[in-house]
């Protein structure tokens, strides 16, 4: 497909909106998506740690 201006890169032939939309959309839940897992791994790494210092109490009365 030729442009004859940047306008009409835009509108891709009448198409524009749904293109720019599909594109915007996954980015957005790709961002999301990234959110997401960072916070379920904080999540994560906190219980792990909790549990942790939990059985190293446990150790330390068993040890006494």
């Amino acid at each position: 497909m030729i442009w004859n201006i940047v306008a009409d890169f835009w509108a891709m032939g009448g198409y524009g909106l749904y293109v720019w939309g599909s594109f915007g959309m996954t980015a957005i839940l790709m961002a999301l998506e990234v959110g997401w897992v960072r916070q379920q791994r904080q999540r994560t790494l906190a219980q792990v740690s909790a549990e942790s210092a939990f059985e190293q109490g446990l150790n330390k009365d068993w040890q006494s």
